[in-house]
């Protein structure tokens, strides 16, 4: 037997593309988005067609299994493998060529689908399969798991668009597939022939969504055209190794109109879906109320319990479908960025579907069963009353116009007794779905999830069929074992099994990761943020995702052995920037910023640590003895000369202000400190205003300046880099905050959200910082606590209580923190903000969109005139990460993704340039012409300038 050390010499002797049987590696493809995992001997990146035939014909010498890889996001288990894992996304991955007059198009397979749609779409063109994950499932996997989508009504499924295929089998043998018996291997038309009564009966019957086994074979009948390409589709990597496809592209619609139609409930929708298929619908997508927000459903929604997204090619045909169909209510959207935002609605939904209504996990595995539509609303009935009887709950939606019903179901995959009930569910479902004459799989496979049960759905002769088939494609059986012949059960080789009891909130964490690869996305635009790394880098290693299989695999201890000592793992955190993108865009909330705090508070504990976590991840205390030593300037100059050590040469360090906040807080009643304490970047109008007003405001230490009877009282927080970076910005805080209204007044003591030290990972020191801060604010969270820095905000909403979760006083500090515009909006409702009359651009903090939410500053912006969106994304400074050394690069590709590119783009509208992050600024500051400001410094800008006579 050859040994995988044998086997990987061999391969990288003999193949151009990458070869890697590394722990790192094998970690980040144990696992696809099912229940599954199991553990490969390796990785290889084939570089085109030559390198796949050469690493199959090694592997079947060397009596290795194979199995293809895309996006990683079936949800069976059918891309992972014992074996050898062949990676074509890396190189594989090309728009060869577009026919825009045959409306063909020759692609690798690992191309992502949104990038062929994006090429065609300027000759009005477009593929007609899109299942939900368009943004990062690749070509070669949809012809594996015969992929339909929300048009599939419409298009059909991906065998439905496929002309030709290049095929290369274990062993290295290559086939051209497509109409006829021409490059088809040997054996299979002689199979054909033998078993035509079988191809006509049992697999007679079926609907568009029969996907489950080798379902496509009838396609091989002699009235059928023997399509070849079409029955290959759908194997599920168990015969062979797509390298190249010719693929349909069909018209797209000019002017698309989305109707959506309310019903009473959710069969009275799935009633009525097969009856409008004869209006020739491009979509009829269903769900029901409990898997809509309630802000959403009392929104945009028509009146209903549950809704049909039934899209049309124009208004017309659109009005004659809500004419003749039988709803409660109906909204008609024609405008492209409406359809989006009901769309998103929709999509959303899919994401709510991971998780039960009490923040519980529910898992894949009967994602998407179907049934002929017109039986959909009785199996829908009869499958919530199974998922009752085993105690159960899930939340379907779908596809109804073709009956593929796609749900999450709250299964306990960890102990004995949940696992048993696993699989008597799922053989009970089985029948079910058999007695509507339904398919168990609709479009996503069978892999191990499903297989096993197969001989349910067909006969005897049909299995036996399949494994003939497979068979004559693949003899040695070394393509994707285990997968829809001869399967394995479907309740061995489950993910859960591997990680230790009582894991903690950390393995429960990186449980909750599905592998759907939301993470992966390269499409720009959008609020979105996750994940900057991994779209910078385009490696596995550097997206949540992989993030979260390497820390499985710590866990597991099977294949990285070495515990919270692991380099693999952190060298994959090492690039991630704490954004805290995932926590929100994630689908399932993985958080992988607290992750990486909690591996980096292990991995260095009794260690000394690399200095920029003394550095920067002290920074507050640093920083506080420079101001007491008033030793700013020195500094300064020093830090021009030289960066401190152990901190990236390629960028440098902000200036710090000769007088912090607070110090200008106690001397405010002086004219000559109130214009003497700012930071040279304020803007000169600002400035003008400070000097302006020498009386005005507040008094000594925390006493307040009268604001008349009623005045809510606020406590502004002052932040480190409000404190000792950015002075002028909690000055003008100040100065709007009283201009509305509202009795400010400041900690006398420091106060730290203790961010710094969470980010680097001194878990204990971020602990004793906060408990410190407590103490110093007994009082201080009676009322609404004001910060300006939105990183310190979120510290404080979130990681403050999940440090200290048995300090009461965490929790009401926590339940206290207002942003700057939440404490407007809310405490002073009536303030009218000057009116500012100009165009915005800049960027929303990642920690603000992640944690905090951004709705109360769209509000405050519109109301102060300050038009246009923020730019998504990640600015790349994130605090401490993009003066780390080795992360230059990554810090810059961020911010030229969005960022910059923004702000271009807006220049000759000569935009106020706002970001209220202290790193964003920096960053526009630093790899840009542009200066930005917090809003409180555009507003205060705006507000009249107060002469001495006006001061109390």
């Amino acid at each position: 037997m050859t040994s995988p050390g044998e086997l990987e010499r061999t391969l990288r002797s003999q193949l151009r593309g990458e070869v890697d049987f590394g722990a790192a590696a094998r970690a980040l493809t144990t696992m696809d988005a099912s229940n599954y995992r199991r553990v490969p001997a390796g990785v290889v990146a084939p570089r085109d067609a030559g390198d796949v035939a050469a690493a199959l014909r090694i592997c079947a010498d060397a009596g290795f299994p194979v199995v293809p890889r895309g996006g990683g996001t079936s949800i069976a288990g059918q891309a992972t493998g014992v074996g050898v894992v062949l990676d074509l996304t890396r190189h594989m991955n090309a728009l060869v060529s577009v026919d825009p007059v045959a409306r063909t198009a020759v692609v690798q397979p690992g191309l992502v689908l949104d990038r062929l749609r994006d090429a065609v779409r300027p000759y009005g063109l477009a593929f007609g399969p899109d299942p939900s994950t368009h943004a990062r499932c690749t070509l070669g996997g949809m012809i594996g798991n015969n992929a339909c989508g929300a048009h599939s009504v419409a298009w059909g499924t991906t065998a439905d668009n496929v002309t030709e295929l290049a095929v290369t089998a274990y062993g290295g043998s290559s086939y051209r597939l497509g109409t006829g018996w021409a490059g088809a291997p040997e054996g299979l038309r002689e199979l054909v022939a033998g078993n035509l009564a079988v191809l006509r009966t049992g697999l007679a019957g079926g609907f568009s969504r029969r996907i489950s086994g080798y379902g496509g074979l009838d396609a091989l009948l002699p009235e059928r055209g023997v399509g070849v390409a079409r029955a290959f589709c759908g194997s599920e990597g168990t015969l062979g190794v797509v390298t190249e496809a010719v693929v349909r592209l069909v018209e797209a619609p000019r002017a698309p109109v989305l109707a959506v139609l309310g019903y009473a409930d959710e069969s009275a929708a799935a009633d009525a879906a097969a009856g409008l298929l004869g209006a020739g619908p491009l979509t009829v997508e269903g769900m029901a109320r409990d898997l809509v927000p309630g802000a959403a459903a009392a929104g945009p929604l028509p009146r209903g319990d549950a809704w049909l997204f039934v899209e049309m090619r124009d208004e017309g045909a659109a009005r004659s479908l809500v004419r003749g169909a039988d709803a409660v209510d109906s909204l008609l959207v024609t405008d492209p960025a409406g359809q989006r935002a009901l769309w998103r609605i929709r999509e959303d939904a899919a994401g709510t579907a991971t998780r039960t209504p009490d923040g519980g996990m529910a898992w894949p595995g009967w994602e998407d069963c179907a049934v002929p539509p017109a039986r959909l609303g009785a199996y829908l009935r009869e499958f919530r009353a199974l998922l009752a009887a085993h105690g159960l709950r899930g939340t379907p939606y779908g596809h109804f116009g073709e009956g593929c019903v796609h749900v999450r179901i709250d299964f306990d995959l960890v102990t004995p007794a949940g696992i048993a009930r696993f699989r008597s569910f799922s053989g009970e479902l089985a029948d079910l779905v058999v007695s509507h004459g339904g398919s168990l799989s609709g479009e996503h496979g069978d892999g191990q999830a499903r297989a096993e049960l197969l001989p349910r759905m067909y006969g005897p002769e049909v299995i036996a069929l399949f494994g003939a088939y497979k068979d004559v494609w693949d003899p040695a059986g070394g393509m994707n074992p285990g997968m829809l012949v001869r399967p394995a059960r479907l309740d061995e080789n489950l993910r859960f099994a591997a990680l230790p009891p009582g894991g903690g909130e950390l393995s429960h964490g990186v449980a909750r990761c599905v592998g759907v690869a939301k993470c992966r996305t390269t499409e720009v635009g959008g609020p979105g943020v996750m994940c900057p790394s991994y779209r910078a880098t385009g490696e596995e290693l550097h997206s949540t995702r992989g993030r979260a299989r390497l820390l499985h695999e710590m866990l597991a201890g099977e294949v990285v052995t070495d515990g919270w000592r692991s380099r693999e793992v952190a060298e994959a955190l090492d690039l991630c920037l704490s954004c805290k993108g995932c926590r929100s865009d994630c689908p399932v909330g993985v958080d992988m910023a607290a992750y990486k705090a909690e591996f980096l508070h292990h991995h260095w504990s009794g260690r000394i640590r690399p200095p920029a976590h003394y550095l920067l991840g002290g920074l507050p205390r640093l920083l506080r003895t420079v101001a007491l030593l008033r030793a700013a300037a020195p500094l300064n100059a020093a830090a021009r000369r030289l960066p401190p050590p152990g901190l990236t040469r390629d960028r440098p360090l902000p200036p710090l202000a000769r007088t912090p906040f607070t110090r200008w807080w106690r001397s405010r009643a002086g004219a000559s400190s109130a214009s003497a304490a700012g930071a040279s970047s304020a803007s000169p109008a600002f400035e003008a205003r400070v000097r302006a007003e020498p009386g005005s405001g507040k008094g000594r230490g925390g006493e307040s300046r009268p604001q008349g009877p009623g005045a809510t009282a606020v406590t502004l927080w002052p932040d480190t880099f409000t404190e000792y970076l950015s002075p002028h910005t909690g000055r003008a805080a100040v100065r709007v905050l009283e201009a509305a209204g509202l009795d400010v007044t400041v900690p006398r003591g420091p106060v730290c959200c203790g961010l710094t030290y969470v980010s680097t990972g001194r878990l204990d020191r971020a602990r004793t910082v906060l408990r410190r801060t407590l103490t110093r604010l007994e009082g201080a969270p009676d009322r609404p606590v004001v910060v300006l820095e939105p990183s310190c905000a979120a510290a404080l909403r979130t990681d403050l209580p999940a440090l200290l979760p048995d300090d009461p006083r965490a929790h009401r500090l926590a339940a206290a923190v207002r942003t700057f515009a939440e404490a407007l909006e809310q405490y002073a409702p009536h303030w009218r903000p000057p009116r500012l009359d100009r165009p915005v651009a800049g960027q929303t903090h990642c920690h603000q969109h992640a944690v905090l939410g951004d709705a109360a500053d769209r509000r405050l912006r519109e109301r102060a005139g300050l038009t246009g969106e923020l730019s998504g994304g990640c600015c790349g400074l994130a605090g401490n990460f993009g003066f780390e050394p080795g992360h230059h690069a990554v810090s810059v590709a961020c911010a030229r993704e969005q960022l910059l590119p923004s702000l271009d783009a807006a220049r000759d509208s000569g935009p106020a340039i706002l970001a209220d992050g202290f790193s964003c600024r920096t960053q526009i500051a630093q790899l840009s012409p542009y200066r930005a400001h917090h809003l409180a410094e555009l507003l205060a800008d705006g507000l009249p300038i107060e002469g001495p006579a006006d001061s109390p």
